[in-house]
């Protein structure tokens, strides 16, 4: 009985001891996440307990990897299964007879094959880490630690049961099958060895669990207890929606994002639920073409900055059992290493190999650095990678705990570009033309109006809101469709279109604005709510009810971020292939014209990953008499980037391979006679692919709406 005493007191001094350690550390982390900012308040919780429900007990974003998703619903599903039994064992090795449960047989199965489950899961997931050697999972020590941690704690698990059943009942069991085979080769020790094993086993167990407890939040498996947070306080708003900077804030020292406790404390709240998958990585096409960007690494490079910082901020001393922080010292990158060992030489297709390995080598914990001299620009984020980023949001789509990169990535633009005037000279020149002419070249605003010229000639009229005050819908060209020669075909086609529908339509003709997303997504948020101002009034003063535009990038601007700034949201504003697809639906159109095409769709970013419209294209392609579509094999919510995004359309690639080759070689891979699109970015950047890569002779790209008006019109 005096054992026992012992053994419930040195039970409860050291549960309390690790409980202790692991709360302190906790709510230091907690400390760290309130230095950001306070979040945008939370609306509509239906969805996110929708979404909460379905991530995190239905995995569903897990599971579109079949392998890993499968694994890591055994693992997690396992650990809640387990928590019965552990507490089962606990009370056992404490003089207790378990826990009452009805069918306790039957508890005992379950338990056995939950272990062996885990176990298998365990040992695939080390087997993808070092022998399949997934490149976007790190290796070394502290990425398999959890790997260790519940390898063990599943065998003290089995051997705890073991000894307890050689102890009481060593026969054979279809309920017990593991243990009891197990007990009944150890039935011949004597029962002393056999107490002895078990409490060995039982402390085993005991001390692994309480070790594992304090281990997590110092590691990415934090993301146990904060990433089902995340999912929950997510934003709800449209996806990639900026938020709005008050530049008439006279009390604001800067705008953007300087150092880390400017990110909102929902961002900060990211860093600690990323579970270091690297998924996102996997996808982006910056890291899959040899740029220094890795959204994984973003996220875990902020999260050791955020900690470092929230120990200078909070004068905490570290304790002896803060193990993975223990270190002097402070996280920096080394940009010239990154730079450097991102090695694309000799490299085909896609690859995220030379930028996993130029981000390992160029980030650590430096003793002779000051945490509290550390900057978040230079020191953390090179420039290089924050200009690396198209902002496809593709990272943001696979996140199974919800992480957002992309406004992060734009939240520090914004301070180089408003506060320090940084960034690429192309760039910069871009900006400066949109400023003084309204267009990224800088041509005449005079000449907005020049596409309409060969459609008046040929008896289209292209008439302006002044000259038609009742129009239906607005025509909003847009730059890319008024100045680009070719995408200038692509509206002249439309309107084309929608004269043959009969529709009533008309253009604001040179008193049109830039939309601004260039400006805002490359950080000037000053540019762009001047020209949201400029375009909102005219919409106002001419009464638009209706917008249809050929580009995403406008679309997605008008739709999810002019009404921050007072555009009537009753506006309808249609993307041309929704309006087109309506026509074709209501007999307004009709396509004649079999044009004997195989066809590959392009998925354009902002009109898929920001706004979720795939169908509608894919509908008027399969409508057209003579078109095989066929899709590659990274298409819809996977489809790849073409470059263009996030104003990298006017900047030079110099690292790596081109986005847009890239990703041409993945649609030519389909053997397609034509390769379409629904954005002029995407048009101009996959139709430059085909002729770097010498496929001009057999195949071409086409905006859909060429594409339609070729069926329609002949």
């Amino acid at each position: 009985m005096m054992g026992l005493w012992v053994q419930f007191l040195l039970f409860l001094l050291i549960t309390g001891a690790a409980l202790f350690q692991f709360g302190s550390i906790v709510y230091n982390r907690y400390r760290t996440i309130k230095l950001g900012t306070p979040p945008d308040d939370g609306s509509r919780w239906t969805l996110r307990l929708r979404d909460f429900a379905s991530e995190v007990f239905g995995q569903r974003k897990l599971l579109e990897d079949k392998r890993s998703g499968l694994m890591h619903v055994v693992i997690f599903y396992g650990f809640l299964i387990l928590q019965l039994g552990a507490l089962d064992i606990l009370i056992k090795g404490l003089g207790g007879r378990g826990l009452p449960l009805p069918g306790y047989a039957v508890f005992g199965l379950i338990q056995e094959i939950t272990v062996s489950l885990v176990l298998l899961s365990v040992g695939y997931a080390g087997y993808r880490r070092y022998m399949e050697r997934v490149p976007r999972l790190k290796r070394g020590w502290q990425p398999s630690m959890v790997l260790y941690f519940i390898g063990t704690l599943m065998f003290s698990i089995l051997m705890t049961l073991t000894f307890e059943r050689a102890l009481h009942e060593p026969s054979f069991s279809w309920y017990s099958p593991l243990s009891s085979w197990l007990a009944a080769l150890l039935a011949s020790l004597p029962r002393t060895a056999l107490l002895v094993g078990f409490y060995a086993s039982w402390w085993f167990h005991l001390l692994i669990l309480l070790a594992f407890l304090i281990y997590i939040p110092q590691s990415k498996h934090f993301h146990l207890i904060t990433a089902p947070i995340n999912i929950l306080l997510r934003r709800t708003s449209p996806p990639g929606r900026l938020r709005p900077l008050d530049l008439s804030d006279e009390e604001a020292e800067s705008f953007g994002v300087e150092k880390i406790e400017q990110f909102s404390r929902k961002q900060l709240l990211d860093l600690y639920a990323c579970v270091e998958c690297g998924r996102c990585t996997e996808v982006c096409p910056a890291s899959n073409t040899g740029k220094a960007l890795s959204p994984m690494h973003l996220i875990t490079k902020l999260r050791d900055h955020l900690i470092d910082q929230g120990a200078v901020s909070s004068g905490r001393r570290r304790t002896a059992l803060d193990f993975l922080t223990a270190s002097p010292g402070a996280h920096v990158v080394d940009a010239g290493v990154l730079t450097a060992a991102v090695d694309w030489s000799n490299k085909a297709g896609t690859d995220i190999e030379p930028t996993m390995t130029a981000q390992l080598q160029s980030w650590s914990k430096r003793a002779d650095r000051d945490a509290s001299e550390v900057r978040l620009h230079g020191d953390v984020m090179t420039e290089a990678e924050l200009w690396a980023c198209t902002t496809c949001r593709n990272c943001e789509e696979v996140c199974p705990v919800g992480n957002e990169h992309v406004d992060k990535i734009i939240d520090m633009r914004r301070y180089l570009v408003l506060m320090e005037g940084s960034l690429p000279a192309e760039g910069q020149r871009a900006l400066t033309n949109i400023e003084r002419q309204g267009n990224p070249w800088g041509i005449s605003r005079r000449e907005r109006t020049a596409w309409t010229q060969p459609l008046i000639e040929a008896g289209y009229a292209v008439p302006t809101v002044r000259e038609n005050p009742d129009f239906e819908y607005l025509l909003f060209a847009g730059s890319m469709g008024s100045y680009d020669n070719r995408s200038r075909k692509i509206t002249q086609s439309l309107v084309k279109l929608l004269h043959t529908a009969g529709i009533n339509f008309a253009v604001l003709g040179d008193e049109e604005y830039s939309s601004g997303d260039t400006a805002r997504r490359m950080g000037n948020e000053l540019l762009f709510q001047e020209l949201a101002a400029a375009n909102i009034v005219l919409f106002h003063r001419w009464g638009v009810r209706k917008i249809v535009t050929p580009c995403p990038h406008t679309y997605n601007t008008f739709k999810h971020e002019y009404p921050d700034f007072g555009l009537d949201p009753s506006i309808t504003i249609l993307h041309h292939t929704e309006l087109l697809a309506m026509l074709l639906e209501s007999g307004r159109l009709i396509p004649r014209k079999p044009l004997e095409e195989r066809i590959t769709y392009h998925d354009s970013c902002y009109l898929g990953r920001y706004n979720g419209i795939y169908e509608a294209p894919r509908q008027l392609l399969r409508a057209l008499p003579g078109v095989q579509l066929v899709e590659m094999e990274r298409s819809r919510s996977r489809g790849m980037c073409c470059g263009a995004g996030g104003g990298l359309m006017w900047m030079e690639e110099r690292a790596g391979k081109r986005i847009n080759e890239a990703r041409t070689e993945q649609a030519l891979s389909t053997d397609p006679t034509i390769i379409s699109s629904a954005c002029p970015y995407c048009l101009t950047m996959l139709e430059d692919g085909v002729k770097q890569l010498g496929a001009e002779d057999r195949t071409a790209a086409r905006d859909i709406a060429e594409i339609l008006a070729e069926a329609v019109l002949g």
